[in-house]
């Protein structure tokens, strides 16, 4: 028999949960079971009968991946000066940009290896988790805070939980920052003299005394009253900003100028002057609010849209936040859903998830918003690893590890319970997966950002967990590498893969 015309096709069985390599013609294929089965058959097997079983696979380099995670613990740290010009304020109609770095590109670990760097990254994690908990509690809260109390506002950012950083002037004349950009705040802020105690952070400290463009804001004012949580003294529009791990910072709420690279800048961006800060914020002034509430940035930028594209965390690359720019026309695309009860987060049309090419059982309700609140999917920028409920998350990784039966398995490494030891293996084959969108597209994930290195001896995890709330989250580690595009004129998310430049 010739095996001149033949072709390979890895075939999952639904029934024994293995691949099978099938090489054959459209008559007869001998079949290789995998390593793990001693067996070889010579057997007839129709091309229809196969194709029905095909599963969608993607290739994972672990030999690359293991040298990209090397490297980064040597990253000698760049920094990126900004030019100390007055650039023209940015329109309305006005495109602009401006880099995007990974922390690692930035600033020194000082981690002894990859596996304890993969630790504190969980570690900063674990205080946006609670953040949003605290969050959704307070949507679910029945009761009324008595008139005249308040509670401090809660952010998503732990100390130094910030992955990516953005650089920024503030005042005029300009003085630069490292800032994290979030999706999941909508109020702005940095540290500013005089501090009654203030932490390292790279830059000088914002001097409000150089500043022509600084100006308090009243707590009579519309700003003020935006606030989710305020008091006033001395006429002041106080804040306090507390973060899960006990960091705080506090301060007055002001207006200035704030420039983007070279590009343009905007008038009177409403920000927290915080005069008491105290937290290991790894070099970051502060944070610039991108989500979707009144004082957000987006709003006295007039962005009618905003996208930015997360580069690996191992790299010592960058790429852009852009702002008033199309949805790429490669991209995938779904609708922004607005959840009533909670307006700060991007909630997105998904519908389901697939594993190798096959929809996983998940109940069509796990993804909508509930008339409570509870239930939907957000993007967050902020959020390191993806967190789905728990009957979808059970459900993608019991059909993840079916299809995976070929990989000699790992330890857990907290929070993921689906590891896999493939220090013998230079590159491996593993189903794809993809969300489901609204509209009937699917966004395949890039096979890093759900197979992810966690030390340096060739460990690598499925990279999502179930999820502490009602809720699910796409995490920044499954947004590597694709440029994802909010168009909030339209209400429609994309997702494009070759838009990282």
């Amino acid at each position: 028999m010739s095996r001149s015309r033949w072709v390979v096709r890895c075939i999952w069985c639904m029934h024994c949960g293995v691949f099978f390599s099938i090489y054959g013609s459209a008559s007869e294929s001998i079949i290789h079971f995998p390593h793990n089965l001693s067996l070889s058959l010579f057997i007839s097997v129709p091309y229809a009968n196969a194709t029905s079983s095909e599963i969608s696979t993607s290739v994972l380099d672990v030999k690359a991946a293991l040298h990209q995670a090397r490297q980064v613990l040597s990253f000698k740290p760049s920094y990126h000066q900004q030019q100390e010009t007055q650039p023209s304020p940015i329109s309305s109609s006005s495109s602009f940009s401006l880099p995007l770095l990974p922390r690692e590109s930035l600033f020194n670990s000082h981690h002894k290896d990859y596996r304890s760097l993969v630790l504190a990254r969980l570690s900063r994690d674990s205080a946006r988790v609670s953040w949003i908990l605290s969050k959704l509690q307070h949507v679910n809260e029945s009761a009324l805070r008595p008139e005249g109390l308040s509670a401090p506002l809660i952010s998503g950012l732990s100390h130094g939980a910030g992955e990516y950083f953005m650089r920024i002037g503030v005042g005029q004349p300009v003085q630069p920052f490292y800032m994290i950009p979030d999706t999941g705040s909508d109020v702005s802020w940095l540290q500013c003299k005089p501090c009654v105690r203030c932490y390292n952070q790279s830059d000088p400290i914002f001097d409000p005394s150089r500043s022509s463009s600084y100006a308090e804001v009243p707590c009579e004012s519309k700003q003020c009253k935006e606030l989710a949580t305020k008091s006033c003294r001395n006429h002041e529009c106080e804040y306090e900003v507390m973060y899960g791990d006990g960091s705080t910072t506090h301060g007055i709420l002001v207006t200035e100028t704030v420039t983007l690279s070279n590009t343009g800048s905007v008038n009177r961006v409403p920000m927290g002057c915080g005069h008491v800060n105290q937290g290991l914020f790894v070099g970051a002034a502060g944070i610039v609010g991108l989500g979707r509430g009144p004082l957000s940035f987006l709003y006295e930028a007039n962005a009618t849209s905003f996208s930015y594209c997360l580069v690996n965390r191992d790299s010592n690359k960058s790429s852009t936040l852009d702002f008033n720019s199309p949805v790429p026309s490669d991209s995938v695309r779904t609708q922004l859903v607005k959840n009533p009860k909670l307006d700060t987060f991007y909630y997105v049309g998904v519908t389901g998830m697939s594993v190798g090419g096959r929809k996983v059982p998940i109940p069509p309700s796990t993804f909508k918003i509930q008339p409570s609140g509870n239930g939907g999917i957000i993007v967050d920028s902020g959020t390191t690893i993806t967190l789905l409920e728990v009957v979808a998350y059970e459900a993608v990784r019991n059909m993840f590890v079916a299809m995976t039966r070929h990989l000699k398995r790992a330890k857990a490494f907290d929070p993921f319970d689906t590891c896999y030891d493939l220090s013998s293996e230079k590159m491996v084959t593993v189903p794809t997966v993809s969300f489901d969108m609204s509209d009937g597209q699917s966004w395949r994930l890039p096979v890093l950002g759900y197979m992810i290195p966690v030390d340096d001896k060739a460990t690598f995890c499925f990279a999502f967990a179930p999820s502490p709330f009602p809720l699910s989250v796409i995490g920044n580690v499954q947004q590597q590498g694709t440029r994802v595009t909010f168009d909030l004129a339209n209400s429609v998310v994309g997702f494009s893969p070759h838009n990282c430049g």
